[in-house]
């Protein structure tokens, strides 16, 4: 007995060890991850300051609709059915025709007999026919509001002249989208291996299509009345997503006073899937959540995790981050030195507009860098007066850990007068210090000079022509006055010589 005990108990252990590692695999979502690892592979915002929720879901992205910032990912480029979120498509699709003037929202379509092309029994329908004539904007409210299938292929078929050219069309568009991982096959989402998409590529997609104002009107409609057709009695529409339907016939329970659209999707396949948009503070986010689970509950009602999944989300960011101004527009940020000021030196700038962005709330802003330029030291130029309150004088930017925040000119806080003495001596300055200027002074100098030489040797010149003159009359006097002197001399002499001969006679 003993001996075969021993043998029993290694094959036990061994069976054990066998069961823990292939129980796990045994109950994963197919394409899932184990939650240990996918919770792993998770980025958000404020990671180390703010714990990210618990999620069911195998992909998820929680984006800033307003600044494209992720708060939140969770295998966001990983491939995966799609579901009726293909739907966002297709509508945006028609949205875009009817903005162009190809299609008109009036026009009646006839269902054609291919409406019902790859529907199964777990299709979502509206009951359309093939036959049935509606406005074309009747199918989109059937598309949209009740998830109808059918709908979306008399759409496609209406807008491109088939199914399959439709369908390229979609796989263009997605293109032209940036989105890198995915490929329609058809225009509903009901499965197929070559239909897919990732959860970026559907914040891509939906993003564009809420700039549209008739898509946020279709997505974000609660109920629509369908007139009767000649097929059908008037229908009522019920928006199946629960975040703005509290009446949701599919997902009750999950009305969100801050929600806005967007589209639910479900089959075996995908998972419970739901793209939806929120604005509450100012801020204002898309959410993509693919693969949830449903849960049983105690009461024996059912958990749709995708909605709760969601609403995790959007209380985790609403509860814990808040749009705050990194740099505010009141803040004085810098002086700036200003040349011909009459009552000041330099003058403070401040940031045209704040600089804002949503962060967790317990996040230091001392720890956000900011770059300032100043573009009068930019450029090795003066900054001179006057300088007007609001002129833009630089500019300044924010960042964090490599990533920027934002940015905005920097703007005179006050008015700086001009001094009128201090511009004229500044202007005299400027003008005699001027190159050319300095040359001409210059040259008029020299010629000033040149001007003086000449009139010095002019006048000594004359001068000296002006004393020689004087000196010859002088020496032509004392030779007229010698010629008189020596006739007078002369003629004295004469007259004794006269005298002198007459006296013996007497």
């Amino acid at each position: 007995m003993n001996m075969k005990k021993n043998k029993i108990l290694p094959l036990l252990l061994l069976v054990c060890l066998l069961a823990s590692m292939l129980i796990p695999a045994a109950f994963a979502v197919p394409g899932e991850e184990p939650t240990e690892s996918a919770v792993a592979e998770d980025s958000y915002a404020g990671a180390g300051l703010v714990e990210a929720p618990t999620l069911t879901a195998n992909a998820a992205l929680l984006v800033d609709m307003d600044s494209d910032v992720v708060y939140f990912s969770r295998h966001a480029e990983e491939t995966a059915y799609p579901a009726s979120l293909t739907k966002i498509m297709t509508v945006l699709l028609a949205v875009e025709a009817i903005e162009r003037g190809d299609v008109s929202l009036k026009d009646e379509v006839t269902a054609q007999s291919d409406c019902l092309a790859g529907l199964d029994e777990e299709s979502s329908t509206a009951s359309i026919v093939p036959g049935e004539v509606m406005t074309l904007e009747n199918y989109l409210y059937c598309a949209m509001v009740s998830s109808a299938n059918e709908a979306c292929n008399v759409i496609g078929s209406y807008l491109s002249g088939s199914i399959s050219a439709f369908v390229e069309l979609m796989n263009e568009r997605a293109e032209q989208l940036g989105c890198t991982g995915t490929h329609y096959v058809n225009t509903h989402g009901m499965p197929d291996d070559n239909h897919y998409t990732t959860a970026m590529d559907l914040y891509r997609i939906t993003a564009e299509a809420m700039q549209h104002e008739l898509f946020a009107t279709l997505c974000n409609t609660v109920t629509r009345t369908v007139p009767a057709t000649n097929k059908h009695d008037t229908r009522e529409l019920q928006n199946t997503n629960g975040l703005i339907n509290s009446d949701s016939p599919v997902y009750p329970g999950y009305f969100y006073d801050y929600a806005f659209g967007v589209k639910t999707g479900h089959t075996s396949a995908a998972g419970y899937c739901l793209v939806s948009t929120a604005q509450k503070d100012g801020i204002r986010l898309l959410c993509v959540v693919l693969g949830s689970d449903a849960k049983t509950r105690a009461n024996g009602t059912t958990e749709f995790c995708s909605f709760t999944d969601t609403l995790a989300l959007y209380n985790w960011l609403y509860g814990n981050f808040s749009r705050r101004d990194i740099v505010s527009d009141t803040e004085l940020i810098c002086d700036v030195p200003v040349e011909l000021g009459s009552d000041a030196d330099s003058v403070t700038v401040r940031a045209q507009n704040s600089i804002a962005a949503v962060l967790p709330n317990s996040d230091d802003l001392a720890a956000y860098t900011r770059s300032v330029v100043i573009y009068s030291e930019r450029d090795g130029t003066a900054l001179r007066a006057p300088v007007a309150a609001g002129d833009v004088l630089g500019e300044i930017t924010v960042e964090k850990d490599g990533v920027v925040y934002g940015s905005a000119p920097l703007v005179a806080a006050v008015e700086v007068e001009l001094s009128h003495g201090a511009f004229l001596r500044s202007g005299l300055r400027a003008f005699f210090g001027h190159p050319v200027v300095i040359a001409i002074l210059l040259v008029i100098a020299l010629v000033i000079a040149a001007y003086i030489v000449l009139l010095v040797r002019y006048n000594r010149r004359r001068k000296a022509r002006r004393h020689a003159m004087q000196n010859a009359q002088h020496n032509a006097a004392l030779r007229r006055e010698r010629q008189a002197q020596n006739a007078v001399l002369d003629e004295f002499r004469a007259e004794e010589e006269a005298t002198a001969g007459r006296r013996p006679d007497q």
